[in-house]
């Protein structure tokens, strides 16, 4: 079962959820803000049981048509990660929670969230960081926050790549830039390397994206790099686009797992724990 933090056995429409250490067995749908959600969570496959997964995912109501979804990637090689990304986003949820009673935005919420979870994550004291992505959901639109290589991509019903933020990696600022391409990219050899954390020794970086209006069918994805290094975007949107938001989830996290366990010629493959949330405004 799923550890989080509202009482009931699967939360209803707005309320806030965090989705912390254990796997779901299948992608969770449930309403959310003028839309619907599907969750879903795997830890790293391969890996002797019981394996505690570093991602966590939160999502967080604000108003009626307002509302925040995140994730949290702990960093892989640095004590505690579980307990880092655990703390981000218990450190966001809070945030955003107190910036509603006191009658201030969404906005403000979530980068006092990014602030403080910078702090609960130093506050272990044993080294740990985490990346955090969070994207701002109003009632037609979408702004993205990160810092770290979580990322969050919009997808049109075509598959039209609306949205992809730049991961903070030395890979990602090389195909940024234009020096690799997005298919090597997946199979360079830092791939794994992250320059930007929540709770890093370096200081965090807060990476604001525009202001995205969402069409009524768009499929946002905001998910760690157990995805986003195993699947091309263009995969990443073929799969999410059309049909029922569960059954899209349900393709995403079987084609991304079979990916990492069985690898095929010229494809990547990174096993990986996997944490990703399929958001549209209209449901699905």
């Amino acid at each position: 079962m799923v550890r989080r933090v509202v009482p009931a056995e699967r939360p209803a429409p707005l309320e806030t959820a965090l989705y912390v250490d254990e796997p779901t067995p299948e992608p969770l749908v449930y309403g959310f803000g003028t839309g619907a959600v599907a969750v879903s969570s795997d830890p790293c496959p391969g890996l002797e049981l019981p394996h505690r997964n570093e991602d966590a995912i939160a999502t967080i109501r604000f108003t009626a048509t307002e509302a925040a979804i995140a994730v949290a990637d702990g960093a892989g090689g640095m004590p505690c990660g579980a307990d880092a990304s655990k703390a981000a986003v218990t450190a966001l949820r809070r945030a955003i929670d107190r910036a509603a009673r006191d009658g201030r935005s969404l906005r403000a919420g979530i980068l006092d969230g990014f602030e403080q979870a910078d702090q609960a994550v130093r506050g272990l004291g044993v080294g740990a960081a985490t990346t955090l992505a969070v994207a701002e959901i109003g009632e037609e639109k979408l702004r993205s926050y990160h810092a770290g290589d979580s990322a969050i991509a919009v997808f049109g019903q075509r598959g039209r790549v609306k949205l992809t933020i730049v991961p903070h990696s030395p890979v990602g600022y090389g195909v940024e830039a234009g020096l690799i391409s997005p298919e090597d990219a997946l199979h360079h050899d830092d791939l794994n390397l992250v320059s930007n954390f929540v709770g890093g020794a370096e200081g965090m970086r807060i990476e604001i994206g525009p202001t995205l209006t969402l069409a009524a069918r768009d499929t946002v994805v905001v998910g760690t790099d157990g995805l986003f290094d195993n699947l091309h975007l263009e995969e990443v949107g073929n799969l999410v686009r059309t049909g029922p938001i569960g059954k899209a989830a349900g393709r995403l996290r079987e084609t991304c797992l079979a990916r990492m366990q069985s690898p095929v010629r010229d494809q990547p493959s990174k096993p990986d724990d996997l944490a990703f949330v399929l958001y549209r405004r209209t449901g699905g």
